[in-house]
């Protein structure tokens, strides 16, 4: 094969793999960061974690490591501050790693930033802790907690090799433009053909997959709770290892289903949204 043909082949490879890579919108639960960069002075940035090879030999790789296992075991390593059956890596799968299911890549960079459910700026450790009350159904964990420490050093070493200034493009989870009306009854028959093998008849969990509803689930106060985010997810990652493979309408009204289902309150979800802004889907 000629030069030529050859530096042509590689050339369209690069092409189909630079668009392949270019993200679609994401649901990041519509609330913007005071102060972040316009789009004109961001950079863009490539998906490049970092190696485990380069977590550190010392405190700081110990911190890395214990933030790590938190994530993919929170059940063991998080159990006095969980009130459910799940692990952070339920929502953030890959420990994190992948793009499509909020992803901790780089996130780190975007804090502290403004919180319009909060309705005040808040930390790295502060968002962290919202996950344990909400998805979590738990409580936070304190502010000088090794854990949490722990966790933030695993995130911050995830981002850390994203350019200053730059962007986040695959924060959150791909955004569904599906203006179709949620039905729990369609939902249901998606649910048993794609979702109970996994979740189980009751949505209970199996040793597959975590619990979709029930006391071992997220409360009415998390972002998933929301039927567009979990219509996003379900899209994007559902079944595991087969996300893209459910339509639009499918999604919607598989999450619709899920969503309807009895969970756990969130006690503390008067004080949601003190400044207005709250999305048209809250479950309260």
């Amino acid at each position: 094969m000629s030069r030529s043909i050859i530096a042509g082949v590689v050339l369209v490879i690069t092409l189909l793999v630079t668009i392949s890579c270019v993200p679609p919108p994401r649901v990041t639960g519509n609330e913007e960061a005071a102060g972040r960069p316009s789009e004109e002075s961001t950079v863009n940035a490539l998906f490049a974690p970092p190696s485990p090879e380069t977590i550190p030999g010392d405190l700081r790789g110990e911190q890395i490591r214990l933030g790590y296992k938190m994530i993919v075991d929170t059940q063991e390593y998080g159990k006095r501050y969980v009130g459910n059956a799940l692990n952070c890596t339920n929502c953030h799968l890959d420990a994190g790693l992948n793009p499509n299911s909020a992803s901790f890549v780089g996130i780190s960079i975007l804090y502290p930033q403004y919180r319009e459910r909060a309705g005040r700026q808040m930390t790295l450790a502060d968002r962290i802790n919202e996950c344990f009350e909400r998805s979590m159904n738990g409580k936070p964990l304190p502010p000088d907690s090794v854990k949490l420490t722990g966790i933030v050093a695993y995130i911050e070493w995830l981002s850390q090799n994203m350019p200053p200034g730059s962007a986040v493009p695959w924060r959150g989870i791909p955004r569904l433009s599906s203006t179709h009306q949620p039905d729990p009854l369609n939902g249901k028959k998606v649910y048993e053909k794609k979702c109970l093998f996994c979740h189980g008849s009751d949505g209970q969990g199996t040793l597959a997959a975590p619990p979709l509803w029930g006391p071992g689930s997220y409360n009415i106060g998390a972002g998933m709770a929301r039927i567009s985010v979990a219509a996003a997810f379900i899209k994007a990652n559902m079944p595991r290892g087969w996300g893209w493979t459910v339509t639009d309408d499918e999604a919607v009204d598989a999450a619709a289903y899920i969503n309807t289902q009895p969970r756990p309150d969130f006690p503390d979800k008067i004080h949601d949204w003190p400044k207005g802004g709250k999305p048209a889907d809250a479950p309260y």
